[in-house]
């Protein structure tokens, strides 16, 4: 199966203002966390902790992204696996709807450019069904969802969330960072960031490289998030790009970032933005308060 990661290493550097009372560090000291999360190595560090007062934050962190992933992924026993398998899932959580939520709003701003459930195409231009078939498969306006359940209204439909729950995952993690008392974070899950300053006072600054690994714009990042999408950044079957309309055809956009308050908005806006023109994303993206077009190209 042809998986799309745009998580090749999940990456947390942390400052802590909030020590317990009576503890003294020298500013060196760094506490270390290696593992994996999300399917992908993972490392965080939190400077001016040692490893057993970073500890309690580290376990959270994993066991906060093992919970998600329980709802998220594509590949292990989920929610949202259960949602595919059988056109209808009973009592959603909170996170489930929360994505669902924004999902909608992504295919409303987008004029339906933005469409969770191209699943069924994805899987047949990865070499598993066929194309003609899985395109009448794909249409958000078959998704009803609210408390009691989420139900696909056309048989054999299916959902992914990949444009928008890396995300939304990146920014839960960040509020367990928060309410654990640590003031400056640079966190990069795929998507990237930022909570309060570098140890200079200075911005965050994170880089917008296209697939290649170039650099095409450098962004300064305080309580923002910066999402970026490529289109052949991964290729399914040797050919297709792997951000494409419900249709199944590619946009024109090679490379789109987008910065906002939340990462989960930055997610979903730069993946449509690589199906849209000029004019119409930035319409789209003027509907999410905050959210930015960094890189177009």
């Amino acid at each position: 199966m042809t998986r799309i990661n745009r998580r090749r290493f999940l990456t947390i550097a942390a400052a802590s203002a909030a020590l317990p009372a009576g503890v003294a560090l020298a500013a060196t000291e760094t506490a270390t966390w290696s593992g994996v999360a999300l399917g992908a190595p993972a490392q965080m560090k939190i400077v001016g902790m040692t490893d057993a007062q970073a500890a309690p934050i580290f376990a959270q962190v994993s066991a906060e992204l093992d919970r998600l992933e329980g709802i998220f992924s594509l590949y292990r026993d989920s929610e949202l696996t259960r949602l595919n398998r059988d056109g209808v899932l009973g009592t959603p959580s909170s996170e489930m709807l929360d994505v669902l939520e924004l999902s909608a709003a992504l295919n409303r701003a987008s004029g339906g450019a933005f469409d969770a459930s191209v699943q069924p195409l994805w899987l047949a231009k990865g070499g598993q069904g066929d194309v003609a078939a899985a395109k009448a498969l794909v249409g958000w306006d078959a998704v009803s969802f609210d408390a009691e359940e989420v139900r696909f209204e056309t048989p054999g439909m299916a959902l992914t969330l990949n444009g928008v729950a890396q995300g939304y995952v990146t920014d839960r993690v960040v509020a367990i960072l928060r309410d654990a008392g640590l003031t400056d974070v640079l966190m990069d899950m795929g998507e990237v960031a930022a909570l309060g300053h570098r140890a200079d006072g200075a911005a965050w600054v994170a880089g917008v490289s296209t697939p290649a690994g170039e650099i095409v714009e450098r962004v300064q990042l305080s309580e923002r998030a910066l999402a970026t999408s490529a289109p052949m950044a991964t290729v399914l079957a040797g050919a297709d790009a792997h951000i494409f309309g419900p249709d199944g055809a590619e946009g024109g956009v090679a490379l789109a970032s987008v910065s906002a308050p939340s990462a989960a908005v930055a997610d979903g806006l730069s993946t449509a933005l690589c199906l849209m023109d000029a004019k119409a994303g930035a319409a789209m993206v003027a509907q999410f308060e905050g959210a930015k077009i960094e890189a177009l190209s």
